[in-house]
């Protein structure tokens, strides 16, 4: 007898935070940097026809209101997981909203920040001059230009070009001559190629298109009037590695010369570039806006938001006109969902300027100390500290600092910097890891080149000022600042 198939029906309730796309959009909008916010803005201003922004001459209606949208003003309640709590009543009702009374009974006048400060009209903006897109000269563009000035045959150029194309990021050639030939299209003898590159290798940079650090510092003390007689050339040929490890005493004895020559040889050597293709280089430079103000007026601090750039938004009175209007109900429909669009935009970047400016004036009130002395002054702190003090999770005051900069008396800082990590001090007090790195620069800063002193040295002499740090500690925080070791430290004059 076959057995009974039976299936059980059980119900279960849970709870389950659900991530609406209004929620995730405020969260992108808490975390992305300045640069993105008005990246952001600008293309909601181009997909969202209700959202507009307003011109500096245009008269407000009224004073300005954060648009409701989740039956509070302006304000959001934060989780322990640091994610606003929407609950979902007042989410289901954000469709339901009457967006003809709250436009009838509200300002059209909504404003994405904290500030007052309006955004000019489009024709009166000026684009900084480092915005604006210039076409970076790179290494091969440079060195094609004066390969087709140069009186060179039709073989020749066909095989400099060659060689310019196989260069690396740093302006060498990482390919024998044989390989060059055998490559080319038209099979030039060896001697054609290396009569090819010593042509190349007196081009501007000096020192491109070597084969080695060796052959690169030679060309450039040939185009200095050094050539392979003198004292510089004949340390960079026969002992780099020596010159490289600091054996200045050794060099002397090598070279049967006064220790005092190879010292002015080093200092001739010193001014070379290793890498010639260094300023061609395609990296972008990054220019960095500051998102707060830290000044100090009086005896107190003050943090004051950056709203330059960021354009005051609000919903156009034009659509809002339309839903006074009998319309059929898609138009009505598609100009409500747009409008709820805008207002939750609006409404996430004035909860982003709100907590930002909070989790700013926070760090302000724990790192007073620095903005009046400097790094040295620099005092440990997590991200649970600030989330503690202004009552949000520490996930949310991440995010907020993600990305954003702060201009201090002391200079610019991204809001991270002034997190750090602490070390152990005297009397059981902790001291900024940053603050750790400030002194040990300054101790290398003060020391006699002659005599480098070493990390083991460094972390004795901090263990006198009651900070307790370890050799490897101090190694490593010395690489993190693109610092020598001491053997490469050390200077004969």
């Amino acid at each position: 007898m076959a057995n009974d198939a039976r299936i059980v029906l059980q119900q279960r309730l849970t709870q389950q935070l659900v991530m609406t796309p209004q929620l995730r959009q405020a969260i992108k909008i808490l975390q992305v940097s300045r640069a993105e916010l008005e990246t952001l803005v600008d293309q909601e201003l181009t997909e969202n026809p209700v959202l507009e922004e307003q011109q500096v001459d245009e008269k407000a209606e009224g004073p300005a209101e954060v648009p409701t949208v989740d039956g509070q003003n302006g304000t959001e309640e934060w989780q322990a997981d640091g994610e606003p709590k929407v609950e979902e009543r007042e989410a289901a009702s954000v469709g339901e909203i009457d967006w003809k009374e709250y436009a009838e009974n509200y300002s059209n006048d909504f404003h994405g920040s904290l500030g007052h400060g309006a955004a000019s009209d489009d024709e009166d903006r000026r684009a900084a001059l480092e915005n604006v897109l210039v076409k970076r000269t790179l290494l091969p563009d440079h060195l094609m230009w004066q390969l087709r000035l140069s009186d060179f045959s039709e073989q020749e150029k066909e095989v400099g070009a060659f060689i310019i194309g196989s260069l690396d990021k740093d302006g060498y050639l990482p390919i024998q001559l044989e390989e060059v030939a055998f490559l080319v299209d038209s099979w030039p003898d060896v001697a054609i190629v290396e009569r090819v590159l010593a042509r190349i290798q007196e081009f501007d940079p000096p020192g491109v298109a070597a084969r080695g650090l060796a052959e690169s510092l030679l060309i450039q003390l040939r185009q200095l009037g050094l050539d392979g007689a003198s004292l510089p050339a004949r340390i960079v040929r026969d002992f780099l590695p020596m010159l490289e490890s600091r054996r200045f005493d050794r060099l002397a004895r090598e070279l049967n010369v006064p220790i005092e020559q190879v010292a002015e040889a080093t200092k001739v050597i010193s001014v070379l570039e290793p890498k010639p293709g260094r300023d061609f280089s395609d990296a972008d430079t990054r220019y960095v806006t500051p998102d707060v103000f830290v000044q100090k007026v009086g005896e107190e601090y003050v943090v004051t938001l950056n709203d330059e750039g960021l354009p005051r938004l609000r919903v156009s009175s034009f659509y809002r006109r339309m839903l006074g209007q009998n319309g059929s109900p898609e138009a009505r429909g598609y100009i409500q969902e747009k409008m709820r669009a805008a207002a939750w935009l609006i409404k996430s970047i004035h909860q982003r300027q709100r907590t930002l400016y909070m989790v700013t004036s926070s760090i302000v009130k724990f790192q007073r100390d620095f903005l009046d002395s400097g790094v040295s002054q620099l005092r440990p702190l997590v991200l649970k500290d600030v989330a503690n003090d202004i009552g949000m999770h520490e996930s949310t005051v991440s995010r907020a600092t993600a990305g954003k900069y702060a201009h201090t008396p002391q200079g610019t800082f991204e809001l991270k910097y002034f997190f750090t990590s602490s070390l152990r001090g005297g009397h059981g007090s902790e001291v900024s890891a940053e603050s750790v790195k400030e002194k040990i620069r300054e101790i290398i800063a003060k020391e006699d080149a002659r005599k480098p002193l070493s990390d083991q040295y460094i972390a004795e002499l901090l263990g006198k000022e009651q900070i307790d740090i370890a050799r490897r500690t101090v190694a490593k925080y010395r690489e993190l600042m693109g610092i020598l070791p001491s053997s490469k430290r050390k200077q004969v004059y």
